[in-house]
């Protein structure tokens, strides 16, 4: 296996960090579909293992869904939300399971109250639930026991709910989590591979924009398009 070094920042990790880096001036993807085809590239040597992809919705099934189809590996879903500041939506707080298992942002959790995070937290597991039900029409998970699970998402800035769904999966003890990221924060990249047996990343900016800096084009996506790509994965 080729480990080509991140160009900003040493490996500090036994973990294995393989980061597939550009000229900065062409760190943007077509599309979704453009990004999901090149991490499929770079994932090759999991064709043929025993392996469950898992995308994270709504944005990262795309990505998910050309991966498993290159792979030719099953798909499922892991459903973790994002819980944002108050009057900063954008920015993560928290992140939260389907369960109602939750990790935060230990610098900004000593401000908020416990009634609001409350109150937020139950919001989000009621919209992840709604959303497993939506695109999988309440199917029970796929056993990744002992397989390799490879965790995707369209991109990431702080990696809480990468995270969170990484300890989500480890509770299903798959016998390796691979997560694979087209584009990623250099601070989410040293939370993630604390966490991965094997982090995959396409870019590592030096200075990090929203994810869809990094898109030429970057709609959001709708539950009707997940419902499709689902059921054209074989799992819906």
């Amino acid at each position: 296996m080729i480990i080509l070094h991140n160009l900003f920042h040493p490996l500090k990790s036994a973990r294995t960090l393989i980061i597939f880096q550009w000229q900065i001036a062409s760190m943007r993807f077509k599309d979704r579909v453009d990004a999901g085809q090149m991490l499929a590239a770079a994932l090759e040597n999991y064709r043929g293992k025993d392996t469950v992809v898992y995308a994270l919705p709504r944005g990262g099934v795309i990505l998910g869904y050309q991966i498993a189809k290159a792979l030719n590996t099953p798909l499922d879903l892991i459903i973790t939300r994002k819980i944002g500041y108050p009057g900063n939506p954008e920015c993560a707080l928290c992140a939260v399971s389907e369960e109602g298992r939750m990790i935060c942002d230990k610098s900004g959790i000593s401000i908020i109250s416990d009634d609001w995070l409350k109150s937020e937290a139950q919001k989000e597991m009621q919209e992840a639930k709604r959303r497993r039900e939506t695109y999988l029409s309440g199917r029970r998970p796929l056993s990744v026991e002992g397989k390799v699970a490879i965790v995707v998402d369209d991109g990431v800035a702080t990696g809480l709910t990468l995270l969170l769904a990484v300890q989500v999966l480890r509770d299903r003890h798959p016998g390796k989590v691979v997560v694979a990221v087209p584009v990623a924060s250099e601070d989410a990249v040293e939370k993630l591979r604390a966490v991965a047996d094997e982090l995959v990343v396409l870019v590592v900016p030096p200075y990090f924009e929203a994810v869809g800096a990094y898109y030429q084009q970057f709609p959001q996506l709708t539950d009707e398009e997940v419902v499709a790509l689902m059921r054209a994965s074989g799992k819906g």
